[in-house]
C-alpha cells in the first residue's frame, strides 16, 4: 500500500502570458489531469488570480480521492525566492505582485513560485532527461531565452532568485537592443522575436532572397516568424537555411560560455524555436565543441527536453509538494 506522501498529488501551473497550463502531479511525476486556459493578461493580475483559483477549485481540488497538498506555479518573470513576490513579468506587465500571498489566502493550501525556466529544470533534473544527473542546465528558447541550473543535485537560485538568465548574457558588445535594455544579449540572436526581426530586416533589404520568406508569410511582412524560418529552411530556402545557422551558432557560443563557467555534465535544450527550427542543435552542439575548454567538454552531453511543454507544470509541483513535505524548498535531490 502507498504511503500518505506518495499517494498525494500537487498542483503545477505555468503561467505565460497568453495561456496558464495546469496539471495535476503525482509524487512519481505522473500526470493525472491537466488543463488550458487564456490567460487574459490584460485584464490585470487580480483576474489571472481568480481565473487560478477557479480551475484549481473546479477541476483538482473537488475530488478528496486525490489528496492535494500543494500547488506550485512558474511564472515567467522574475520572482524572489523568499517572499513569491513577482519582480517584473513583462509578458503579462505585472511588477512587485505577491502572487504567493494571493493563492495562499484564496486556496488555503502551502504555494511555491518558481520563474517558469527553473520550475522547467526541476522537472527535467526530477523525472526527465536529468534523472541522476547531479550538475546541468537547462536553456530554453521561445519568444524569450531563459534557462535553470543545478549544481551538485540543487536547483541554483541566486541571492535575487534570478540564477539562469542565460538570455540576457551579452556575447555582443554593440549588439542589438534586447527587451532587457541591453545590448546583445543571447535572446538577440536566438528569441524567437529577434529571428523575425531579422528576417524583416533580411527580406527588406533584398526582397528576391526574401521572396519563399514572404510568400509564407502571406505576403505580410509583418507576419514573419520563427516559425516560417524553420518552415522557409525545411524546403530548403536559402535565406531561411541562413538564419538557422546563425541562430545555432550564436546559440553555440552562448553554451560554450556557460560550459566553460558552470562546468555542467548535461545541457538540456528546448522550446519552441529549438524544436521549430530544423538542424538548430546540431549547429549549436558544432559551434559548443569549437568553442568551449577541452575540460569543460570532456564530460559533456547536449540532448533534448525529455518532458517537452509538460516540464513547467511537473516541475513546479514537484517542488511544491517537496517543500510542502518538509525538505528545503530549493533542494533538487531525490
Amino acid at each position: 500500500m502507498a504511503s500518505s506522501a506518495e499517494a498525494s498529488f500537487a498542483v503545477g501551473v505555468d503561467l505565460g502570458g497568453t495561456k496558464i497550463e495546469t496539471a495535476l502531479v503525482a509524487a512519481n511525476g505522473d500526470i493525472a489531469e491537466k488543463q488550458r486556459t487564456p490567460t487574459e493578461a490584460k485584464q490585470g493580475p487580480d483576474h489571472v488570480v481568480e481565473t487560478i483559483v477557479s480551475v484549481v477549485k473546479t477541476h483538482y481540488l473537488r475530488d478528496t480521492r486525490r489528496p492535494i497538498v500543494a500547488v506550485g506555479i512558474g511564472v515567467a518573470g522574475q520572482v524572489d525566492p523568499e517572499s513569491g513576490v513577482v519582480r517584473q513579468a513583462p509578458n503579462l506587465d505585472w511588477r512587485d505582485f505577491p502572487i504567493r500571498e494571493r493563492l495562499q489566502a484564496a486556496l488555503g493550501l502551502p504555494i511555491s513560485v518558481l520563474n517558469d525556466v527553473q520550475a522547467i529544470t526541476y522537472g527535467e533534473c526530477r523525472r526527465g532527461g536529468g534523472q541522476g544527473v547531479k550538475d546541468l542546465v537547462c536553456l530554453f528558447a521561445g519568444t524569450g531565452v531563459g534557462g535553470g541550473i543545478v549544481i551538485d543535485g540543487e536547483l541554483v537560485r541566486g541571492s535575487s532568485g534570478n540564477a539562469g538568465e542565460f538570455g540576457h548574457m551579452t556575447i555582443e558588445i554593440e549588439g542589438l537592443p534586447c527587451t532587457c535594455g541591453n545590448r546583445g544579449c543571447i535572446e538577440t540572436f536566438v528569441g524567437g522575436w529577434a529571428i523575425a526581426e531579422r528576417a524583416r530586416r533580411r527580406v527588406n533589404a533584398d526582397p528576391a532572397a526574401g521572396a519563399a520568406l514572404l510568400r509564407l508569410a502571406g505576403g505580410n511582412l509583418e507576419a514573419l516568424s520563427a516559425a516560417i524560418v524553420g518552415q522557409a529552411a525545411a524546403q530548403g530556402d536559402a535565406l531561411g537555411k541562413e538564419l538557422v545557422e546563425e541562430t545555432g551558432t550564436a546559440l553555440g557560443v552562448g553554451l560554450a560560455a556557460i560550459a566553460n563557467a558552470l562546468n555542467p555534465k548535461l545541457l538540456i535544450v528546448g522550446g519552441g524555436v529549438v524544436e521549430g527550427l530544423p538542424g538548430l542543435i546540431e549547429i549549436a552542439e558544432r559551434e559548443l565543441r569549437r568553442r568551449a575548454l577541452a575540460a569543460a567538454l570532456q564530460p559533456l552531453r547536449l540532448v533534448r527536453s525529455a518532458l517537452g511543454a509538460d516540464a513547467g507544470v511537473i516541475g513546479s509541483a514537484l517542488f511544491a509538494l517537496e517543500a510542502a513535505r518538509g525538505r528545503r524548498p530549493q533542494s533538487a535531490k531525490p
